[in-house]
């Protein structure tokens, strides 16, 4: 085989840096070996109907409405499966741009090489690309329901094993905001971990002591626990299946409480601004209605967990 580069592409469709190569890379490489087998694998319909020499162009095409992302992935995906089958890169015109809206029918990129590349790499870019953009389109309308109230919509770690930083970077092209990439950013302090520690204080008193730098939330299912937390020391509070009345009422106990003494520590002072974040049983006509409480964000595990694929295609043009 002989190693090519990464395909040429006009007009850069990421939508932030936020995605590192090296994990891109690797990603592509893992979904590829999927398709075609340990390196460097074969496609046995491909390699037998299409003439090794041959040369195509291909639309990547929205057959539905909502809001692409993932098509930064495209370039390497093409670009693995040239090197793997020694070929040409096939160079990539983007005419969409991750995070945007996309109609029925819209053209996002255009892709010209050896058609054997274009047809290998065919639903490794597909499989990927649609799985973002469904994700940026779930998120969208969840941050179009809150424009205006000044809450956002905010992802969890209830993400698909190996694709969290492809979805994470979807929920950011929709329009939404991330929380922790994992448990090693940001110290969440749950019921099992207060029986563990033996209560909220001494969880987060633990967690200070031994990672200083990192931010502590406490997940708080009554307005009692959600003071208890602030008093000892948590900036950040995940108020958990609260119905509207409780959760507005505990927005109001949090905010009274804060840039006062913390009780539960000596010396030290609730922030001036507690972040706090409404989960559990959140539902799209119930948006407006949890942001009014004053929450800064509402937290909704279904953008990665339960979105459905925007369905994209690729479409060779006939020669």
């Amino acid at each position: 085989m002989t190693e090519t580069s990464t395909p040429s592409t006009t007009r850069s469709p990421a939508f932030d840096d936020g995605l590192d190569p090296a994990w891109v890379a690797a990603v592509v490489r893992t979904a590829l070996d999927e398709d075609l087998g340990a390196e460097p694998g074969r496609d046995v319909t491909t390699q037998a109907t299409v003439d090794v020499g041959a040369r195509g162009t291909a639309d990547l095409v929205a057959r539905e409405e909502g809001v692409v992302a993932g098509l930064v992935v495209v370039p390497e995906v093409l670009a693995q499966v040239a090197r793997r089958f020694g070929l040409e890169a096939p160079a990539v015109t983007f005419v969409a741009r991750d995070g945007d809206r996309v109609g029925r029918g819209q053209v996002l990129a255009t892709v010209e090489g050896p058609t054997q590349a274009l047809l290998v790499a065919e639903r490794t870019l597909l499989n990927l690309a649609s799985r973002a953009s469904g994700v940026a389109t779930h998120t969208r309308r969840w941050a179009d329901e809150l424009e205006g109230t000044g809450a956002l919509v905010l992802d969890t770690r209830k993400t698909t094993p190996g694709l969290r930083a492809l979805e994470k970077y979807a929920v950011r092209a929709g329009g939404g905001t991330n929380k922790r990439m994992g448990l090693y950013d940001v110290a969440m302090v749950k019921d099992n971990h207060v029986v563990a520690a033996g209560s909220v204080a001494a969880a987060v008193a633990a967690v200070r002591e031994r990672f200083p730098e990192v931010a502590v939330q406490v997940e708080a299912d009554t307005t009692e626990q959600a003071v208890e937390a602030v008093d000892a020391g948590a900036d950040f509070l995940l108020l958990d299946n609260m119905p509207t009345p409780v959760l507005a009422a505990t927005v109001a106990a949090v905010r009274a409480r804060q840039g006062t003494p913390a009780s539960g520590v000596p010396g030290a002072t609730v922030p001036e601004h507690v972040e706090l974040e409404a989960t559990g049983n959140l539902t799209l006509d119930r948006a407006a209605e949890v942001a009014g409480t004053g929450v800064d964000y509402l937290s909704v595990g279904a953008l990665t967990h339960s979105s459905p694929i925007l369905d994209l295609a690729l479409d060779l043009r006939a020669s």
